[in-house]
C-alpha cells in the first residue's frame, strides 16, 4: 500500500520541515538526565512502550520499529490510523523512528518521535510532524483537530517522563 503524501522521509535530518499545504507539529519535552534515562526511553519509544502507556492501540507487524514495519494504531476502538514506519534512528545520543500515513488513516503526513540527549545530558523527547485532514471528520474537526495533536504530543512526554523516573543517576 502507498503513503498517502510527499516527501516520505521528510522528518528524518529535519523534525521543523513542512512541505507546503500542510500543518507543523513540534513539541519538545524534557524527560531527564543521564545515560540511564536516554537508555530507558529509547527503549520505551522503539518497543511501542510509551504509547502503549499512553492506552493507545497498536497493531504491529514487528515487536519493534523497523523500516516498513506496519502499524496500526487505534484510539479509543473508534479510530483506525493505518502507518508505515519510513525510518528510525539508534545512534549514542539518539534514537527515534517516524511514521507515514497509508490509506484509511485520517490525516495524511509524517510524525516523527525522537528521544536525545543534549552535550549537558539532558534527555529530551521531540514529537514533531506535517499534516493534513484526509477523512470528512478530520476535515471538519478543523483547529480543534491540530489542538488534539498537540495534547498527544504533550502527553507523549508526560507519559515517557514516568516511564523513565527513578532512572537518573545520583
Amino acid at each position: 500500500m502507498p503513503f498517502t503524501y510527499e516527501p516520505v522521509g521528510a522528518t528524518r535530518e529535519h523534525l521543523t520541515a513542512c512541505p507546503p499545504g500542510f500543518h507543523p507539529l513540534h513539541v519538545r519535552t524534557r524527560i531527564g538526565e543521564g545515560e540511564r534515562v536516554f537508555r530507558r526511553a529509547a527503549e520505551a519509544l522503539l518497543t511501542w512502550e510509551m504509547h502503549r502507556a499512553m492506552g493507545v492501540g497498536i497493531d504491529a507487524t514487528a515487536d519493534r520499529a523497523a523500516p516498513d514495519v506496519d502499524v496500526t494504531v487505534s484510539l479509543a476502538g473508534l479510530v483506525k490510523a493505518p502507518c508505515r514506519i519510513v525510518w528510525t534512528a539508534e545512534e549514542p545520543r539518539r534514537a527515534g523512528w517516524a511514521y507515514g500515513t497509508l490509506e484509511g488513516h485520517p490525516e495524511c503526513g509524517e510524525e516523527a518521535f525522537v528521544v536525545d540527549r543534549t552535550g549537558d545530558g539532558t534527555v529530551w523527547l521531540t514529537v514533531a510532524a506535517f499534516s493534513r485532514p484526509a477523512k470528512w471528520y478530520a476535515r471538519a474537526a478543523g483547529p480543534a483537530g491540530r489542538g488534539f495533536q498537540h495534547v498527544y504530543a504533550r502527553r507523549c512526554g508526560s507519559v515517557l517522563r514516568k516511564l523513565c523516573a527513578g532512572e537518573e543517576e545520583q
